[in-house]
């Protein structure tokens, strides 16, 4: 069985557990309104708002169909570091009851509203991550883990009678996860020494849970986290990592494009290194984070792989238009050989 064979088992695995949990998906998201995150009927549900779509997928998965959570951000088509929250958002996390924010100075609009809430889950808090370090921290296997560890333990102070029911989705959730973690154990022996550049250090924590080596120059990669424009000089340094052949692939945030974004893509394609657009937001019909990770690492391997193999038919392809010795010139060579002798 191929290696993409077995994420898709797995991710279709991940994929029923997730329907098993509730045929809720994640929840509400802001477009319904601030209305949304009103405490539906029944003394257990939990009214649960998230800053972001990841973290309110898993906040799901977690709280089943005790909990009613809101995403105030989710979706690929907005830039979550130029997001400005509307009235109704602000509204809609001072009354949660749990809410659930990524931290690290991604969603400061979100973690300044954080008063009214009873519990608050600090993604950036549960991994001491801090403003400045990279922000994409649902990329990170031990981030996700830390922080449906907390969530779990938020949901049961929130409603202890619930608690084991919280207890045993968490349980479910970290044997999928564990699953996960075993399949990137898989990919890195498959491709041992793949390098990487990217537009822009959105996947950087699930490149390094895949063993990925970074040749991303640092100048290039400091500016993009900075949220500035690269010096035109590093913009030529990642184009030459590119054009040399020193990464075996390219990441690409389709949400972060410019006309920089496009010269450093078209050296990508003009020297024929693989690409992968990574978004920061979870993509429309993805059921969950892990059968997202799942995704994401199929599409890898088969960038991958299907390099190599373009690698192989290029060598293989060169070595039969080599001259070969041809049978008249061995011929001749013995008969002149043959005539010396006499």
């Amino acid at each position: 069985m191929t290696f993409s064979a077995k994420i898709g088992r797995v991710a279709a695995a991940a994929v029923a557990a997730v329907i098993m949990f509730s045929t809720a998906g994640c929840g509400s998201t802001a477009s319904d309104g601030a209305s949304a995150a009103s405490s539906p009927s029944g003394d257990d549900v939990i009214t649960v708002v998230a800053s972001i779509n990841q973290w309110g997928m898993l906040a799901k998965e977690i709280g089943g169909d005790k909990v009613d959570v809101v995403s105030i951000l989710g979706t690929t088509n907005v830039d979550a570091h130029d997001f400005e929250p509307q009235t109704s958002d602000i509204a809609a996390i001072s009354k949660a009851s749990v809410l659930v924010v990524n931290g690290a100075g991604y969603d400061e609009w979100a973690t300044k509203a954080t008063t009214g809430a009873q519990s608050v889950v600090n993604a950036a808090d549960t991994v001491g991550a801090s403003d400045g370090d990279n922000p994409h921290l649902w990329f990170s296997s031990d981030a996700r883990t830390a922080v449906a560890k907390e969530i779990s333990e938020a949901y049961g102070k929130a409603a202890p009678s619930s608690k084991s029911y919280f207890s045993q989705r968490l349980a479910t959730w970290t044997k999928s996860e564990n699953e996960l973690e075993s399949n990137m154990a898989v990919f890195s022996k498959n491709h041992p020494g793949a390098t990487y550049a990217a537009t822009e250090s959105v996947a950087y924590y699930l490149m390094s849970d895949l063993k990925f080596t970074d040749v991303t120059p640092q100048s290039y990669a400091q500016a993009m986290l900075n949220e500035s424009e690269p010096a035109p000089a590093d913009v030529q340094k990642i184009q030459k990592v590119l054009t040399s052949g020193e990464a075996s692939l390219l990441i690409n945030n389709p949400q972060e494009q410019s006309d920089m974004t496009a010269m450093v893509t078209k050296s990508a394609d003009e020297a024929g290194v693989p690409m992968v657009d990574v978004t920061e937001q979870v993509p429309e019909g993805t059921t969950g984070l892990i059968a997202w990770m799942n995704s994401l690492i199929s599409q890898f391997d088969k960038a991958l792989t299907k390099d190599s193999n373009t690698d192989d038919a290029t060598s293989q392809s060169t070595e039969s238009s080599s001259p070969q010795p041809s049978d008249s010139s061995s011929t001749g060579t013995a008969e002149s050989s043959g005539d010396s002798d006499q």
